[in-house]
């Protein structure tokens, strides 16, 4: 391994004690897979998720940037809402250092939004985060194609991941040009009409309880200021698995999530990449609001 960027302090701390992953494991993963992940983050307002144990510790958010971080670390200042005179100044991605001094604050994982900090209210992709309350797989995985079927049907093309945890995240690349708040509007639309279709197996009932056993489907990371985990991004989980973008066609069932990890990752690497065209596929929702206004 080329020697990184940025120094890593305790590279030799274990971040998953049964795997016996470490620190600097975590970080010459980001180095490696850099270029996959580099698109995501490019531009990216960034929150960060601060783990500096790995598995054995507490985590804690943070959305300012952390003055520890290199001097030159991108950022984007953004006023509070409601017209506070107050402002957070976070951290921007895409670029190596920035990863890997986030990797030595403990960041496991990469939460990005979906708009550019040059343009934080028009989002590039809207997102539907598939969360199966029974805490399997297999349920998101039947969900995503119904979700995909829907998006179909509105003559959307979608991208499946998995989202390093239970769930699965399903992306549309946009045109920039809707802003945050007409993009969660489609989308609470749309899973609100795709859920009434199966109310057995899904739901958009936002209370946990009130969910059952079926899958809630979550259109809400299409929010103005919320984020998601980047394609690539490890997460704190068992196995140390990372989200992984799929094709349509790996959707199953019988799919272990756990399968993409940091022991592995460079099999993953070789096999064509799904995801290769999503920002050459960047699609107007003119047409699809008017065709789901007629569902």
């Amino acid at each position: 391994m080329a020697k990184l960027p940025v120094t890593i302090s305790n590279p030799d701390k274990v971040f998953w004690p049964d795997e016996g992953y470490t620190k600097l494991d975590l970080a010459e993963y980001y180095a490696a897979i850099f270029a996959k992940l580099q698109p995501y983050v490019d531009d990216r307002i960034l929150s960060l998720e601060r783990c500096p144990d790995g598995m054995k510790g507490k985590c804690f958010y943070q959305k300012e940037k952390p003055t520890s971080m290199p001097p030159n670390t991108p950022t984007k200042r953004i006023r509070h809402a409601g017209g506070s005179s107050e402002s957070t100044n976070y951290v921007v991605g895409g670029s190596l250092e920035t990863q890997l001094a986030l990797v030595n604050l403990g960041c496991i994982a990469v939460h990005v939004t979906a708009g550019r900090s040059s343009a934080p209210r028009k989002p590039d992709w809207m997102c539907f985060d598939l969360d199966p309350s029974t805490g399997e797989f297999a349920d998101a995985a039947r969900a995503a194609l119904q979700v995909k079927d829907g998006l179909d049907a509105l003559k959307l093309d979608s991208y499946a991941k998995t989202s390093g945890s239970r769930g699965i995240h399903v992306f549309v690349p946009l045109r920039s040009g809707p802003d945050a708040d007409e993009v969660l509007e489609f989308a609470r639309t749309f899973v609100a009409r795709v859920a009434a279709t199966n109310p057995k197996d899904l739901t958009v009932e936002h209370s946990i309880a009130e969910r059952g056993q079926r899958v809630y489907l979550d259109p809400f990371r299409n929010g103005f200021g919320q984020t998601v985990v980047a394609p690539y991004s490890v997460r704190r989980r068992e196995k140390a698995p990372f989200s992984t973008p799929l094709a349509w066609s790996e959707v199953k069932p019988s799919l272990d999530p756990a399968t993409f990890n940091l022991g592995n990752f460079r099999k993953r690497l070789k096999a064509k990449d799904p995801w290769a065209d999503l920002f050459r596929n960047r699609q107007s929702l003119k047409d699809a609001a008017k065709s789901l206004k007629k569902l």
